[in-house]
């Protein structure tokens, strides 16, 4: 195939044409943001307090509780409905100081850089509901989006590189609004009430790709606009392939950046380099790789020196930054468009504005506080040493086959005082049942050493599998 160096030309003149539709049928969808006054921090960073090194706080981000009952119940592999610590009057029984609780060490979350207990993310938290409420009045097309949603969208576009950046409610809710916007792309451009199939969007996913992005792409064909290609895992000769002798004009591919339950990394390079010769566009969810990969925290793109290449890039505020929501950075074409045919986006209520101030606080301190991504990659480096295995992220996917297995191997690190869960299918295939471990900022060495000696006694290192081997780990 010759190549294609038009294809930023090629998908902005769509996305015009298909925003010229909607404005031409009144389907354009605009965000006015109602002014909350006091006004939101906007060039006051300093004013932010951060910190330069791990703080005593940081700790009950990794240190967790639970109770006896809940404990025996999970020993037991007894299905539990979360109601064992409420007493008959529905208030959590507390009692701690009675010995009822027993004390673990988080090994299983995704609070990467331990903003969750960070003190200045809670202040701005309290301050805005204090001054604002939470009430977010309605989805953000009517009147929940306010000058803090837009504060929150400028700082996250400037993060990523991009010239704007669109609010979700949740990641998955992101997705799902990138993949039926491109749906939609086709329907609009379409001269005949039903679109020629040379008129299509070819759609290449990884075979191993997020379920919100399965769950949008499986939306997207629903209005057959899309034809779907899956290519295997980080395969980059099978995505050329396919993308050789796909007739299609246009082409998307979308690919997790750093993968959930593998923990390896999207090959970015080939995939920058594959963009230039086929002219796709390039979407990546980043929701593992925001502000734990990149000397700013801008994620796997900034890491890989490849921001530009990326066309669209989701994310997550739930997982590092510690909060909750989602986002899209794009350009302001592409924003417009999915607020206006995102579903997920558009019949959603917007995010409460103290989730959207602590957020904003969370981009600032996980920029700021560089001591953090330092550390998190330093627990990398030491657990690579401590057990041999050449793990690449902070996501380590311990791979020991059966259920049974890995029951077992999570029941007996639960005695030990840790907190790792099993994963089974349907979240992986049927024998490829692993134990996920992830790192944080706010683990210490100490911890690192007593989980691989607690690992050791379930697990043979050296016969270890992980996920992108084929093998599985004697237990």
């Amino acid at each position: 195939m010759e190549n294609d160096n038009n294809y930023g030309d090629s998908w902005d003149s769509w996305v015009d044409e298909a925003l010229a539709k909607l404005h031409s049928l009144k389907l354009l969808r605009s965000l006015r943001p109602i002014n909350l006054s006091p006004q939101p921090h906007k060039n006051c960073e300093d004013e932010y307090q951060v910190f330069d090194e791990m703080q005593p706080w940081d700790r009950s981000s990794v240190e967790i509780s639970i109770s006896e009952p809940t404990f025996h119940k999970w020993l037991l592999d007894i299905p539990s409905s979360g109601d064992e610590d409420i007493s008959s009057n529905g208030v959590a029984d507390n009692k701690e100081a009675n010995g009822r609780f027993k004390k673990l060490l988080l090994f299983s979350g995704n609070d990467y850089l331990g903003l969750s207990s960070h003190p200045t993310i809670a202040r701005a938290v309290a301050k805005a509901a204090q001054e604002h409420g939470m009430g977010p009045r309605g989805s953000a097309l009517i009147c929940g989006y306010t000058n803090y949603h837009r504060l929150l969208e400028s700082s996250l576009a400037d993060l990523k590189k991009k010239e704007d950046c669109l609010l979700c409610p949740t990641g998955f809710a992101a997705n799902m609004a990138v993949m039926v916007a491109l749906g939609n792309i086709v329907s609009l451009l379409a001269a005949a009430e039903k679109p020629m199939k040379e008129d299509r969007i070819a759609l290449f996913s990884d075979a191993l790709n997020h379920a919100s992005i399965i769950d949008g792409i499986r939306l997207a064909e629903r209005q057959h606009t899309v034809d779907v290609f899956v290519y295997r895992h980080c395969d980059m000769s099978h995505l050329s392939s396919l993308l050789s002798s796909c007739e299609l004009k246009k082409k998307v591919v979308v690919t997790d950046s750093l993968f959930s339950m593998d923990g390896d990394f999207a090959p970015m390079i080939e995939l920058v380099n594959l963009r230039e010769r086929h002219g796709f566009l390039l979407v990546i969810d980043d929701a593992h790789g925001t502000f734990v990969c990149g000397k700013h925290g801008g994620g796997v793109a900034e890491e890989f020196n490849c921001d530009r290449q990326v066309d669209i890039c989701i994310g997550t505020l739930s997982k590092a930054a510690g909060c909750h929501g989602g986002f899209i950075a794009c350009s302001k074409k592409w924003k417009q468009l999915i607020q206006s045919r995102g579903r997920s986006f558009i019949f959603s209520t917007s995010s409460p504005v103290p989730i959207v101030a602590a957020a904003h606080a969370a981009v600032i301190v996980g920029k700021k506080e560089g001591w953090r991504r330092k550390a998190i990659w330093n627990r990398v480096q030491e657990f690579r040493a401590l057990t041999g295995i050449p793990i690449s992220s902070p996501i380590i996917s311990l791979i020991v086959g059966s259920e049974e297995k890995a029951l077992k191997a999570s029941r007996h690190l639960l005695k030990s005082g840790f907190h790792v869960t099993a994963i089974r299918p349907p979240t992986v295939p049927p024998n490829s049942c692993r134990l996920r471990v992830t790192l944080c900022a706010t683990h210490t060495t100490d911890d690192l050493k007593k989980l691989t000696a607690a690992l050791s006694c379930c697990i043979n290192f050296q016969d270890i599998s992980l996920c992108n081997a084929r093998g599985t780990a004697r237990l």
